[in-house]
């Protein structure tokens, strides 16, 4: 386990506290069971490596570092390793937004084309017979639309619709567009569905990421940083990373060992002219680790406080009607969707143990992390292996779950 041993790079993150497990309520035994399922999976070749941390109380039970940082004959698999966090990045952005709601700036229900005036025109794209008609939206998006994923936007990633294909054709990848011409794209598009009918995953958090420019005269990088990132000392987190910190980037297979498909990730050391607010930083497991305990003691942490523990409380808690239709595996049964989070809500249902009230999100290459008020614990798990993302979220939580006496 070694939870003392000290972090190799000049400038890492403050480590959080740390316990040994019984002390916090975690079995030792167990957690060992859990180091050893994921040393199966490597040997499997699932994935390279892994690093999983587990807190409880307010300190560190167990933080492991398994495997290699990639395929072949890569350094070993570090506890200050750096990973492409992807969705991941949803979480800070969306606490940056509710930061400017506490400020005054903005409110949930003001419409998006307020601040991007673009999305004033968009049209929702109805498929009728193989042919794209258009309808005028009923209402307009919201924030709290972008929040949740009931906007009508959507990802090329997501599906074949027509909409979904369109998308795809788009420039909407490109790394060297800025964040005000990637939303003017975006604006252009069709939406999926009329704006709080569906959960729909989404560019919502992309475009969240412009407001956050538009309202705060910053680049979306500088107000994470100056907001979010400094105050949680959080300081290997960015858009990319030192051309010094190569050595320490994880890297996945080339092709995905269970269905040979290529694996084609970001380049963490590239400077993007996009700074995507859904899916664009970097970051290392401690730095993640502070801005979950932050969240899990209500919004504050080393005395600093981000946003206020009601308006916390109101972003983990389940935003979703009744009447919006959801299909999709990435809001599991007996759970819903807040702003920035999925949330649990049914004890039971979902095909991993849990505790109502807990709230996650995850990486699409292979990150994932959790808070659960009620047990006290945050668990994060780190890998590059997006063909096993899904297995593997589900896997850490039995596992981590066996572990809490």
């Amino acid at each position: 386990m070694n939870v003392h041993a000290t972090p190799s790079a000049a400038n890492s993150t403050p480590a959080l506290p740390s316990a040994a497990p019984d002390s916090i309520g975690l079995s030792l035994p167990r957690l060992k069971k859990m180091s050893e399922a994921f040393q199966r999976e490597i040997d499997k070749g699932t994935t390279p490596g892994v690093v999983t941390l587990v807190a409880r109380r307010g300190q560190i039970g167990w933080f492991e570092a398994q495997g290699k940082q990639g395929p072949g004959d890569a350094a070993a698999m570090s506890r200050d390793t750096i990973f492409r966090i992807y969705s991941m990045t949803k979480p800070l952005v969306s606490l940056g937004i509710m930061m400017l709601v506490e400020d005054g700036h903005l409110l949930l229900n003001d419409p998006l084309s307020k601040f991007i005036p673009e999305f004033a025109d968009v049209r929702v794209g109805i498929e009728r017979n193989g042919a794209m008609d258009y309808a005028l939206p009923v209402r307009p998006i919201t924030i709290q639309d972008l929040l949740r994923h009931t906007s009508g936007l959507s990802y090329e990633i997501t599906g074949q619709g027509m909409v979904q294909r369109m998308y795809a054709k788009s420039d909407l990848r490109k790394r060297d567009i800025t964040n005000e011409e990637h939303a003017r794209l975006v604006a252009k598009l069709p939406l999926m569905a009329q704006p709080g009918t569906e959960w729909n995953y989404s560019r919502s958090t992309d475009i969240l990421g412009r407001v956050i420019e538009v309202i705060s005269g910053q680049t979306l990088g500088e107000f994470l940083k100056q907001r979010i990132l400094n105050p949680l000392q959080m300081n290997e987190t960015g858009f990319s990373t030192a051309q010094a910190n190569k050595a320490r980037i994880a890297q996945p297979f080339p092709t995905d060992p269970w269905t040979g498909d290529k694996v084609a990730l970001i380049d963490p050391l590239e400077v993007p002219k996009m700074e995507s607010g859904g899916g664009g930083l970097v970051s290392t497991t401690m730095d993640y680790a502070r801005f979950c305990q932050m969240l899990l003691n209500g919004g504050t942490l080393d005395g600093n406080r981000l946003i206020g523990h009601k308006t916390l409380t109101f972003m983990a808690s389940n935003h979703l009607a009744s009447s919006v239709k959801v299909e999709t595996h990435l809001v599991p049964a007996g759970h819903g969707f807040g702003l920035g989070f999925a949330v649990r809500t049914d004890e039971g249902m979902a095909p991993f143990a849990g505790s109502v009230g807990q709230y996650f999100w995850s990486g699409m290459a292979g990150t994932f992390f959790w808070i659960d008020p009620k047990e006290d614990l945050f668990a994060i798990f780190m890998s590059q292996g997006p063909g096993q993302r899904e297995y593997f979220r589900t896997l850490v939580r039995s596992l981590v779950y066996a572990a809490v006496e």
